[in-house]
């Protein structure tokens, strides 16, 4: 099993927010959401609770299960909660960077989660900072949360109106205040945030399978650019009253969601497997075998095969222990190929032509270690089948992508990446095809594909 560090893109975090009748359950419900969304972030992690009329919270570096237990769950009491994952992508991976950040103001005090990222950010910070203000941490979050406090004369609904007007980038809020929570999605709809439903109250989260996880019953997406107001009185929905088509991030669908949740409409796994059924009609191939890069390449290589009636199998097996904490090796046993995060079937690949199915490439290194093993484990072909159109754009919108000079995709042509990874064949998805299996031709970001951004971005790669 070779050491091999992810090559993907990475999702800022998710958030997920709680409203209850049952004080003692908020911070229950809010761990469970935490965990269904820890494929979104895995640095850091917090839950903070209205508890009577103050704000508790904990947070802290590592995973959800690492972070809390029976005694932290049971102290954090209270009617509303809101929780967050991080990987940072905006700040340092640092304890004071994890969320939900708490800050007090005049009037009260509120517990902000946020997954994005604001593309203003540091001109607001510059203007704050020269009024005086000090900031405690390096995240945009904190920003949003000194706006908020300058705007908000005891009328916090206003006064996120007016902070959702000055700010720009793509961003879903879960704000808690001592009374109210409030749900707030960009007027794009670029980060996923939805509505869930239960007997005693109401849920807020980045993926509907933290709905579901939470005891919950999906209701419905937030809508770009609304703000959604849940208290005593129920939901009270606030639309904007600036118009802007839909661009949801296509790579929610690719790569970052479960395979389980449902956003804007479209389910994961179908648009996935339908990925791979397109890949299949646009780049068919000779082979014996098909199996995917897990997991994320999985519906993609299952429909793949199934579309050209070839055997779908297991070919790579992944070690679901080598997380965030493992000890990393050093050069030397990393040269030596120390067998640690994958590992292939030697007796189901040898002597067969392969497909291997991936869900994107980014710098193809990763890639190009996975063809190596498999030819070493006796493939005679190895054919790469890519679920996604080339990476060939960073994304400025709470994804962390790397500088443009490092995306193979927008260097390199299928011929040269082809011979970089060392496969016998490389084909990616067309955009055409992406979007046929998504089941609607517009209404989405592709902006890291195409360079086609919705919005005006920093001018440097």
């Amino acid at each position: 099993m070779e050491y091999i560090k992810e090559d993907k893109l990475k999702d800022e975090c998710g958030v997920i927010g709680v409203y209850s009748s049952k004080d003692e359950i908020v911070s229950q419900l809010a761990y469970y959401g935490l965990f269904a969304l820890q494929h979104r972030g895995q640095e850091s992690a917090g839950i903070a609770v209205k508890s009577g009329g103050k704000i508790k919270s904990h947070k802290n570096m590592g995973l959800v299960s690492e972070i809390f237990d029976d005694d932290i769950i049971n102290e954090l009491k209270g009617g509303m909660a809101t929780g967050h994952v991080r990987y940072s992508t905006t700040g340092d991976s640092l304890v004071e960077n994890a969320q939900p950040l708490v800050v007090k103001y005049k009037k009260g005090s509120l517990a902000i989660s946020h997954n994005g990222n604001l593309t203003n950010a540091e001109a607001l910070r510059d203007m704050l900072e020269n009024t005086g203000v000090i900031f405690q941490t390096s995240t945009d979050t904190e920003v949003v949360a000194n706006l908020l406090s300058r705007h908000i004369n005891g009328d916090m609904i206003k006064s996120v109106k007016n902070v959702v007007e000055i700010i720009k980038g793509a961003f879903a809020f879960v704000i808690m205040t001592e009374k109210e929570l409030i749900g707030i999605r960009d007027q794009f709809g670029l980060r996923p945030l939805c509505i869930g439903k239960r007997k005693d109250g109401y849920l807020l989260a980045s993926e509907s399978c933290a709905i579901t996880a939470m005891g919950g019953k999906f209701v419905r997406d937030v809508e770009p650019g609304e703000i959604v107001v849940i208290n005593d009185d129920g939901l009270k929905s606030i639309k904007s009253n600036k118009y802007a088509n839909r661009k949801s991030c296509v790579f929610e669908y690719i790569y970052f969601a479960r395979p389980d949740s449902t956003i804007d409409g479209i389910n994961v796994y179908e648009s996935r497997f339908k990925a791979g059924e397109q890949l299949a009609k646009e780049s068919p191939v000779e082979a014996d075998l098909v199996f995917s890069v897990p997991d994320s390449g999985t519906p993609a290589a299952i429909g793949y095969a199934q579309a050209l009636g070839i055997q779908y199998g297991l070919g790579l097996i992944k070690n679901r222990y080598a997380k965030r904490t493992f000890i990393q090796p050093n050069q030397d046993l990393r040269d030596e190929g120390v067998k640690i995060k994958l590992s292939v079937l030697e007796n189901i690949v040898k002597d067969k032509r392969v497909v291997i199915v991936d869900d994107s490439i980014v710098r193809g290194t990763t890639s190009k270690r996975i063809v190596k093993m498999v030819r070493e484990a006796g493939a005679r072909e190895v054919h790469i089948r890519v679920a996604s159109p080339p990476v060939s754009y960073p994304c400025y919108f709470g994804i962390d992508t790397p500088y443009r000079r490092y995306l193979i995709g927008s260097y390199k042509n299928n011929e040269e990446i082809t011979e970089y990874i060392g496969a016998d064949s490389v084909r990616y998805i067309t955009e055409k095809g992406l979007l046929k299996a998504l089941g609607q031709e517009e209404g989405f970001c592709l902006a890291c594909l195409n360079g086609q951004y919705p919005m005006e971005v920093p001018n440097f790669e």
